[in-house]
This record gives structure tokens, sequence and C-alpha cells, in this order.
């Protein structure tokens, strides 16, 4: 992999939903994130919710110690969480919004208001090495708190845009997607590292993997949907060739 290929991430959690339907082991997430990894996937993302409604406890740890390739752990900002992942260790946290009601994350997490409760949890994630992403609103302002706050990645929440364009909106998509790439190139000139994710599917990942600072796409839903009439393996080739097409000059 070049400095200019873009990385994916394979967020596994809809394999443990899947389990958890009907309460036994399988399918396990953990043999899925290996499929993943040899089908092409640069790193596994996977969120320990409040409720463990799809990822387990057991189910971080299995990864860190099965996984060669990076394990990033999608958290709420709790003291759990972070108890969880100084244990854990894994390559990165992501920190991510979190309510119980929710089906999906519906939005970014408000680093603006929330920076008291964030930074001494960033500090602790960060000094036993883990590096700490936070996932936002595709907004400037954004950009600069999540600088002041010394969290060096950001994801920016492409659940807006992947709406539009599932809606067939032009106006709308086109609206998204310059918010997309106006935080990104302000992120990345304040030395941010620019990630992003959240509902993108084959159809609509193009026009934002196409965005130059972009680095990684974490995508979940959609593979393992597609999964089902193709294969984990195909359905991780194929976002990853549509990945490589959008990057092309």
């Amino acid at each position: 992999m070049t400095s200019d290929t873009q990385r994916l991430g394979v967020n596994i959690d809809h394999v443990a939903t899947v389990r958890n339907a009907r309460g036994g082991a399988y399918p396990d997430p953990v043999q899925a994130a290996l499929l993943a990894v040899e089908a092409g996937a640069d790193g596994i993302t996977a969120h320990l919710r409040e409720d463990r409604r799809h990822i387990r406890d057991a189910d971080i740890a299995a990864l860190k110690r099965s996984l060669s390739v990076p394990l990033n752990f999608e958290m709420a900002a709790t003291d759990e969480m972070v108890a969880i992942a100084l244990a854990t260790r894994p390559h990165a946290a992501c920190l991510v919004p979190e309510k119980r009601e929710e089906r999906t994350t519906e939005g970014g997490l408000d680093i603006v208001s929330g920076r008291e409760s964030l930074a001494p949890r960033i500090r602790s994630l960060a000094g036993a090495g883990i590096r700490v992403s936070l996932f936002v609103e595709p907004e400037p302002a954004v950009m600069e708190a999540a600088r002041a706050l010394g969290a060096p990645v950001v994801e920016l929440h492409t659940g807006r845009y992947c709406e539009a364009a599932l809606e067939d909106d032009a106006a709308r998509t086109a609206h998204e997607l310059a918010r997309l790439r106006h935080a990104a190139e302000h992120g990345a000139g304040l030395g941010l590292e620019i990630h992003a994710g959240h509902g993108l599917t084959r159809d609509s990942v193009g026009p934002v993997a196409a965005l130059p600072q972009i680095r990684e796409l974490n995508i979940g839903h959609a593979l393992i949907a597609d999964a089902i009439f193709v294969g984990l393996a195909r359905a991780v080739q194929d976002m990853r060739a549509a990945m490589d097409r959008a990057r092309r000059p």
C-alpha cells in the first residue's frame, strides 16, 4: 500500500447482530473479521455499545488476540469504555455519541460543548498509546475543536450525504458532499488525519472516496448486507474496487 492509497476499515458489528438474534455463537464476528482482512480490509472496526446489542466484551478481546491488522474500537466517551479500551489496548479508539434508543449512530459527537468531559478521556487513551479519533459532523469549527482537544484523527459523519444520495436528491447530495469536502480540507490543513464513514454503499462511496484528504473509510452495514447475496469476501473486494476507481486521476 502506498501513502496515497485510501484504507478500508470493515465494521463487523452486524455479524454480531445476526449471531445475537438466535443467542448462539454463530456467525462468529472474529471469523468474519479474518475473512474481511483476507479479502483486502486494511483494518477492522467494532463498536462495543453500552447495551451490548451486537458486539460483546469477549468479541473485543478475541479480535485483539486474532487480528494482524489494526483494531478500531468504537466507543462512547464513558469511564466504563475507557477502562475497557485501556485493558484491551486497540490500535485506535473512535469516540462516538451513543443513545440507547437509537437504531444506529445518528450524528457526530458534540465535541464543542462536551470538551470538559472529553479532554481527560482523550488524554488517558492517548497516554496508553491508543490513537484517538472523534466521530464528528463535517464542519470547520468542529475540526478546530478536535485539534484543540489534541485528537490526531477525525472521522467525518457521512450519514446525511448518504441519505440524500439514497433519496436521489441531487441538490441536497451536492450540498452534503460540499460540507464533507470543506471539512476535510480544513481539518487536513490543521494537521488532522481525516477519515469518514456511516451509511456508505458501493453506489454512494465514490464521491467521498475521491476526496483526496480522506485517508480511511469505515464501512459496515452495506458490506454485511451485500454479503447476503455475494459473500463477504466479494463484498469487501467490490467496495475496495469502487474506492480505488474513485481515487484514480
